[in-house]
C-alpha cells in the first residue's frame, strides 16, 4: 500500500511524465519527458543524451511490464502510482532506471566539471523542465545539505532517493518538483 506522502509525490511525477496532457502514459510520453530532459545537455553531448535516453526507455519497460494491468500500453494515474512504489522503486530496479538518469543528468549540468552543481546550473536545469526558479531555488537551498553553496553528486542522489523512497514529508528531495501537495 502506497503511503499518501509517496502517493502524491508520483502523482505529480505522474503529471510531469503525462507530456500529452490526456490523464494516460504511453511510451510516447517517456520519449517526449526524455526529450525534455536531453535538451538541458549540450548538442555534443551524445554520451549523457543516449544515457537518459536509455533510462527512460528502460523505466518505460519496467512501467508496462509490471503496471500495465489491463494491457493496453498505457498506465492509468492509479497504475504508475502502484508500479511505481512496487517496482520502481524496488532495489532491483531502481538503479537502472531512476539513477542511470539522474547520473547522466549531473554530468550533464555540471558544466564546469567540478563535481557540484552551482544554484545556477541547478536553476538552469529546472527552468528547462518547467520548474519556475522559485521552487527550484528554494529546493536547491534545501538540497544542499551541508550549505556549502553546491549540490554534490552524493547531495543530488540523495534527493532523488528521499523522492522516491522517503515517507517523510519534509525530506529534503520531496522538493525537487515543488513542495508537495502543489503542482509544478
Amino acid at each position: 500500500m502506497t503511503s499518501a506522502v509517496k502517493s502524491q509525490k508520483f502523482s505529480i511525477l505522474f503529471d510531469w511524465f503525462d507530456q500529452g496532457r490526456d490523464g494516460q502514459l504511453t511510451q510516447d510520453d517517456l520519449r517526449a519527458t526524455a526529450d525534455v530532459f536531453a535538451r538541458v545537455a549540450a548538442e555534443d553531448d551524445h554520451t549523457n543524451i543516449t544515457a537518459m535516453r536509455d533510462a527512460f526507455e528502460r523505466w518505460w519497460q519496467l512501467l508496462l511490464r509490471h503496471g500495465d494491468t489491463n494491457g493496453d500500453g498505457r498506465l492509468s494515474r492509479q497504475e504508475f502510482i502502484a508500479v511505481t512504489e512496487a517496482n520502481v522503486t524496488a532495489p532491483e530496479h531502481f538503479g537502472g532506471a531512476v539513477m542511470a538518469i539522474i547520473d547522466a543528468l549531473m554530468n550533464t549540468l555540471d558544466t564546469d566539471r567540478d563535481g557540484f552543481l552551482s544554484r545556477d546550473e541547478y536553476v538552469r536545469m529546472y527552468d528547462a523542465l518547467g520548474i519556475s526558479p522559485e521552487r527550484s531555488g528554494e529546493a536547491f537551498t534545501r538540497l544542499d545539505l551541508n550549505g556549502d553553496g553546491v549540490i554534490s553528486h552524493e547531495e543530488f542522489r540523495m534527493a532523488i532517493s528521499d523522492f522516491y523512497l522517503s515517507t517523510d514529508p519534509d525530506a529534503p528531495g520531496n522538493y525537487m518538483l515543488g513542495p508537495i501537495g502543489t503542482s509544478a
